[in-house]
């Protein structure tokens, strides 16, 4: 049985149709309903979810039209070590990728797949990542018997007859299949086959491994697009920092998740920076193409965010807490008594009468989170109250800076200004973060993630450098490359920066280090501002704790680098020459023997 005939009509493109055909031939659903994206199709599921149990309603006079969702306990965050890159070769997909050939892949998740949807209905779901109208814009197609994943990809994607309207008669477009089958992590697999722009995910309903828009196409699928076709797919959030004169520059952001990317990209500016605004491009994914100045520009392929919530808070991130006051989904956070929503690091005590995230009684003494560590909020871009003008520009914005940064207790300073691009390639192919609850595994270990792409490049990551030094060959005008660490702390193990809003004051220094209006010194890693470069009017912070934010430590970035040599020797042959030879500068300017 197929609903929204009409839908299934209005699609020009036969590929589509075959493959729609093809999918429900293998996983025999009792019906087919072809999302439109709609008001009212979005009242006609949320109501079957909640009915079904999927969705809990919240407190609709506190937080209306929205929902809260509990996954299976043994399904909370992506689980890299079930995530394959099925290329032609072991070596397309290189040593940091788990790796299955496409006919395993296909012959594997292929028998979970059939007849995994009897008895269920099959949600076919049209989207488009970017704008609409953008020539960098791109279709996909997920087909899943999830509800939730189908009013949650309603937030994130431009979803529905607009995305049909766009592929018209064409077969180009991103083939997504995903089935929750039983939720058992023994038969959960999450298979990209970057050859056949297609992804198939069984086993599991939580974001990242069920919402294929976004890990999935917008980053593995699309970074080996990219390399390609001559662009960059980056786990970067983008964000315009708008001066009192009124002149507005963007900056492109990459840290690992539950890393702040969210409270940077809605950073409110302290109060003694009166006139200076900051403004949302997005806050987790940039797609970068050269534009006809030579420079580097950006669009956001997101609708919407699908943040961690736990920390977010109005001292955090009010712009965030305000994004999420109606039209919101939440994932695995607690709930209160009267229906509304709670977790760690709200900034407001724990209420009496708490359900924890699986809806057990909470119990304050009893150790345990109420919220899950990765619990997340779904909400639309629009709900953002500083969303940029720029959002939905066709052409994306032009990128004046790119930023790396991740989680460091040590080493790394503050901020740090490379010398020329590829030396910013060398610090973002060597940046280390401590793990969080973002993924499946043990929280506070270092790991070395390039550009924050570690888990969501779609092919060989030596390769993948290569690409960041070719596409050097084509930006004439590249932004100026810098790295920042807000999480340095002091031996007494307290953070040393104050964070959130007060970071304004790193990205003021980087916008007059472009303009040629603030000072820095050299050090072997790099370019550091001392500490009278920054504008630090109206922050309260000790010379001592400033100096140690700021401190380059020769003997822990000796470590360090010797770390990050132990890492390129893992990826291998494929690594870029030029790389290996900058990695050496740097080790010899730290023994001091740089000419």
């Amino acid at each position: 049985m197929t609903d929204n005939s009409a839908a299934e009509t209005r699609t020009r493109s036969r590929a589509l149709t075959e493959w729609v055909a093809e999918s429900a031939r293998l996983t025999q659903p009792d019906r087919i309903v072809w999302c439109d994206g709609s008001e009212a199709e979005r009242r006609r599921l949320t109501e079957e979810a909640v009915a079904a149990g999927v969705l809990i309603p919240l407190n609709q006079k506190q937080r209306p039209n929205s929902y809260l969702h509990r996954s299976n306990p043994s399904d909370v965050a992506r689980t890299e070590e079930v995530t394959f890159i099925c290329s032609r070769t072991r070596e397309d997909a290189g040593v940091t990728n788990h790796w299955m050939t496409p006919e395993e892949a296909y012959a594997k998740l292929g028998a979970l797949l059939a007849g995994s949807m009897a008895g269920r209905t099959m949600y076919v779901i049209p989207y488009v990542m970017g704008p609409i109208g953008s020539p960098f814009a791109k279709v996909g197609v997920e087909i899943t018997d999830s509800i939730y994943v189908a009013l949650s990809m309603r937030i994130m994607t431009r979803m529905g007859a607009a995305a049909l309207e766009m592929l018209g008669a064409s077969d180009d477009f991103n083939r997504g299949l995903h089935g929750t089958l039983d939720l058992d992590p023994k038969k959960r697999f999450i298979c990209h086959f970057p050859q056949d722009n297609t992804i198939w995910s069984v086993g599991s309903g939580y974001g990242g491994n069920a919402l294929l828009s976004k890990k999935c196409f917008a980053l593995r699928i699309a970074s080996a697009l990219g390399r390609r076709e001559g662009w960059f797919a980056e786990h970067m959030l983008i964000v315009g920092l708008q001066n009192p004169a009124g002149e507005t520059r963007y900056v492109a952001a990459a840290f690992p998740s539950a890393c702040g990317k969210t409270n940077l990209a809605m950073l409110m500016p302290p109060a003694a920076f009166k006139g200076w605004k900051v403004f949302t491009v997005g806050d987790d994914i940039a797609w970068l193409r050269v534009g006809r100045d030579g420079g580097l520009w950006a669009i956001n392929p997101e609708a919407g965010y699908f943040g961690v919530a736990p920390g977010t808070s109005m001292k955090s991130n009010p712009n965030a807490m305000r994004s999420i006051e109606h039209d919101a989904l939440f994932t695995n956070v607690a709930m209160t008594a009267d229906g509304d929503i709670w977790w760690e690091g709200m900034d407001v005590p724990a209420p009496d009468g708490l359900s924890d995230w699986r809806g057990r009684p909470w119990d304050k003494n009893s150790g345990e989170k109420a919220a899950h560590p990765n619990s997340r909020f779904t909400a639309p871009m629009t709900n953002n109250p500083v969303l940029s003008p720029a959002a939905e520009e066709p052409q994306g914005v032009p990128i004046s800076a790119i930023i790396f940064g991740g989680r460091r207790a040590t080493t790394m300073p503050l901020v740090l200004e490379s010398r020329d691009w590829t030396h910013g390639v060398l610090m973002g192919a060597t940046m280390g973060s401590e793990t969080t609850a973002a993924a499946a595994g043990k929280v506070g270990v270092v790991r070395r993630d390039p550009m924050a792409m570690l888990p969501f490049c779609g092919y060989n990551i030596g390769d993948y450098l290569g690409h960041w030094l070719e596409m050097r060959k084509q930006i004439t005008k590249p932004p100026r490359i810098f790295m920042v660490n807000w999480f340095r702390k002091s031996d007494a193990g307290e953070f040393l920066w104050p964070g959130y809003g007060e970071n304004m004051r790193v990205l003021k220094w980087m916008l007059d280090r472009i303009h040629g209006d603030a000072g820095a010194h050299e050090t072997p890693v790099g370019l550091v501002p001392e500490p009278g470069d920054l504008d630090l009017e109206g922050l309260e912070i000790s010379p001592e704790q400033l100096r140690s934010a700021l401190a380059v430590n020769t003997a822990e970035w000796k470590a360090e680098v010797a770390s990050a040599g132990e890492f390129f020797d893992q990826i291998g042959p494929s690594l870029p020459t030029p790389l290996r030879e900058k990695h050496r500068e740097l080790a010899a300017a730290l023994d001091g023997k740089a000419g």
